[in-house]
């Protein structure tokens, strides 16, 4: 039996024990994004907005429907008018304790600074905690259809929940760094299908591990192989049709039952630092037709976006080669999209997320404020 099938089964187990119902049954009978539950938090730091902590209807990769948990910050007396940031975290881990939402209940998110430049300007934003992290099932890492599909869905949601004064037609962006980057990238190739009544005005994608067979060769064997295996994790996780059981030597089983509730300081921790994938695999996956091409689905660039996107990484990322960016940005130019790309000299990946924060959040509050912008294509 696959690793997925017993998280499921075990997740499903849970649940009918504590006398619940599995939220992926109950979505069936809701529509994508509307709000299964909503409870006001105090959320420290926040004392300018009032903060719910939700779950609600979204879509799988492949198409199934899941609840996900996510947060919804909204100014006090913001109004129809007020716009909303759809934030899609980076990289927290594959556990539920790893969540955005937990941690920002608690006081201790590392993101918070940067969702509290978009708060304090008076845009309301709500976050995304992805599929299987804080809810029943395992978190499918890197799953591009998945980020995008739940990343517009909490903004779906957001302005569904009643008491925040929202509207529908309200202002909309959708902005994330990292794997928030790749869900931000992800939304704005499907909005037009998925959500085409949302009035999003634009994107903002930071640093996306756009290709990941080139982040994958980048990081196999250095500080960050952690992530490799992670995303081979959740890839995984995300298609029936797979199954790495069987190509997983010792170490690599003992890995697999050691990560699947790892937080991000564990997957970059010096267990798996210096570690390549051949060293917990019998063969190579990446090699494998089914895998290579699940792998290459999570691809960034085969839609464009229709609306103005800011693309940003920097030349010294040494997690997330500016490659993919470079590449990324030329296959949307090639579609006809109006792209901004800022290739910087801001440091380090994570130095990179904070030194732009600013700038970024300012380009992102002018086009929600109605402001042009020619791209630079």
């Amino acid at each position: 039996m696959s690793v997925r099938r017993v998280l499921v089964l075990f997740s499903s187990a849970l649940l009918a024990l504590v006398g619940l119902t599995v939220p992926a049954a109950a979505a069936q009978t809701r529509a994508a994004g509307d709000v299964i539950t909503a409870r006001a938090i105090s959320a420290p730091g926040f004392f300018y907005a009032n903060v719910w902590s939700i779950t609600y209807r979204s879509t799988s990769t492949t198409g199934a429907p899941i609840t996900v948990s996510g947060t919804v910050i909204v100014p006090k007396g913001a109004t129809a008018s007020t716009p909303i940031v759809g934030y899609a975290p980076g990289t927290h881990g594959l556990g539920d304790q790893c969540a955005p939402s937990r941690h920002l209940e608690a006081g201790d998110e590392t993101e918070g600074l940067l969702i509290h430049q978009y708060a304090t300007r008076g845009i309301a934003v709500a976050v995304t905690d992805y599929e299987g992290i804080g809810t029943p099932g395992p978190h499918t890492y890197m799953a591009g259809r998945s980020e995008g599909n739940v990343t517009l869905d909490v903004v779906r949601a957001a302005l569904r929940l009643p008491g925040t004064g929202l509207s529908a037609g309200t202002k909309v962006a959708i902005v994330g760094y990292s794997q928030g980057g790749h869900g931000a990238g992800w939304a704005a190739q499907l909005a037009p299908t998925y959500a085409p009544e949302l009035n999003i005005a634009a994107y903002a994608v930071g640093a996306p591990p756009a290709d990941l067979k080139i982040v994958a060769e980048h990081n196999d064997g250095g500080d960050n192989a952690g992530l490799v295996f992670a995303a081979g994790y959740g890839v995984d996780m995300t298609y029936p049709e797979l199954d790495m059981t069987p190509y997983l030597n010792d170490t690599g089983r003992a890995a697999v039952a050691d990560l699947a509730d790892d937080c991000v300081d564990e997957l970059q921790s010096d267990k798996y630092a210096g570690h390549t994938l051949s060293d917990y695999l019998t063969e190579d996956l990446l090699n494998r037709p089914e895998w290579s091409a699940k792998v290459d689905a999570q691809k960034l660039g085969g839609a464009t976006p229709r609306t103005p996107v800011l693309l940003y990484h920097s030349n010294g990322d040494e997690i997330l080669p500016v490659q993919v960016s470079v590449n990324l940005r030329a296959a949307w130019c090639a579609g006809g999209g109006n792209v901004t790309f800022w290739r910087t000299n801001t440091g380090g990946h994570f130095a990179t997320a904070a030194l732009m924060s600013p700038s970024v959040t300012g380009w992102v509050a002018d086009r929600l404020a109605g402001r042009s912008v020619t791209g630079n294509c």
